[in-house]
């Protein structure tokens, strides 16, 4: 049931009519609960959807009490007419659940510069508002699906708590946070400054660490509601901790439904001088498209890694470098060590390993490989 597997939420997800294939496209989550405490985190794109310059106001007060999703169009870059378009959808939400439209948060996803229909959104608004049940979580999932191959959903069990979520995004998957909407509710007690607290630590390394194509998307939004209906307040370091597996194991699953992709791959960094410069490193590999193709040959062309950790500006002996693909290191002080031949490619989990030997901090960046269906998706995608 994902997201309304924790005590407090009911959802739903129909068809709306902005999908040509009819497929369901229209997402509705509500918190009951007794509290209503959320945190949200949104793209660091300044070239932002209407939904998101919406809830970004809505976020403001750390009170959200229903999320209305919907794909089939971005509603990006739609003048005014597309804000109004997301204001109404609100409000057709307060109207049918009975609350403010300042606590309704709007997400939308699919093609930019594609005007959803105001008259499809609102019927399906009222729709979704007449489905609504405890067992809704699957079908909210699968309306928020694009180019998705499967929906994303998940449970993390604390003690007599519960975490669930859900998320899209098969593409254009880079920081922040990766082309994606996620919702994400618990029915532990937690203030909304905690829950901001916990949040950003937990996007910080899960989403944030996600580079699939180095794309950032207009629509990202990731929003956590707390209902508080277990009763249970955890410590804040247990909480997040759940969270965090929660949002790595979301993320993981974009991963493995990024479009095109034969192999996922993790890029970790050693012994830099900073997280910051870890993840750095990590990223331009993971940006590197002649790195990802050659993975894609399963060639584990290791001279690709060393090209691209020269272009950042972390601190490393550019003479003294050790790089291993699969265990296997093929490169030790920046020169040819175990024979490549040793590396095997065929499976779809890729590990690479950066030894900086500059510092004590390491961190794990994600991405997968370039492929031909990657391009064809892309040179027609259709929401």
């Amino acid at each position: 049931m994902s997201i309304t597997a924790p005590a407090g939420f009911i959802a739903a997800g129909v068809a709306a009519g902005l999908k040509s294939t009819g497929a369901k496209d229209l997402a509705l989550v509500v918190n009951q609960g007794p509290t209503f405490d959320a945190a949200n985190v949104f793209t660091a794109n300044r070239c932002k959807a209407n939904p998101v310059l919406w809830s970004q106001e809505v976020a403001k007060d750390g009170v959200v009490r229903a999320v209305v999703l919907n794909s089939g169009g971005a509603n990006c870059y739609t003048g005014a007419e597309g804000f109004q378009t997301t204001h109404a959808v609100a409000e057709k939400v307060a109207e049918k659940v009975g609350v403010g439209a300042i606590d309704v948060v709007v997400c939308s996803t699919g093609l930019i510069g594609l005007a959803n229909s105001r008259d499809d959104l609102l019927a399906g608004v009222e729709a979704a508002a007449a489905s609504l049940a405890a067992e809704g979580g699957g079908d909210a999932a699968a309306a928020i699906m694009t180019t998705d191959t499967v929906s994303k959903q998940v449970v993390v069990e604390g003690a007599g708590w519960k975490i669930g979520g859900m998320a899209k995004g098969a593409g254009m998957l880079a920081p922040a946070l990766a082309t994606m909407l996620v919702v994400i509710t618990t029915d532990a007690v937690v203030p909304a400054a905690d829950l901001d607290t916990a949040l950003r630590a937990a996007t910080r390394v899960s989403f944030d660490r996600l580079d699939s194509d180095g794309c950032m998307s207009t629509n990202d939004t990731v929003t956590l509601l707390a209902s508080g209906a277990s009763g249970i307040t955890p410590p804040l370091a247990d909480f997040t901790e759940a969270l965090t597996q929660v949002c790595t194991d979301l993320a993981m699953q974009l991963l493995k439904d990024a479009e095109g992709a034969d192999h996922e791959i993790a890029i970790t960094v050693l012994n830099a001088v900073s997280e910051d410069e870890a993840v750095e490193v990590g990223r331009s590999v993971a940006r590197s498209n002649l790195f990802k193709a050659a993975v894609f040959g399963k060639d584990p062309n290791w001279g690709r890694v060393l090209a691209s950790v020269g272009t950042t500006q972390a601190a490393f002996d550019p003479a003294n470098l050790d790089v291993a693909m699969n265990g296997v290191w093929v490169c030790r002080n920046s020169t040819p060590d175990e024979d490549p031949a040793l590396v095997d490619l065929t499976a779809r989990e890729v590990s690479v390993t950066i030894d900086l030997k500059a510092g004590t901090e390491r961190a794990t960046v994600w991405t997968n490989d370039l492929t031909h269906a990657y391009v064809h998706e892309n040179s027609a995608y259709s929401s």
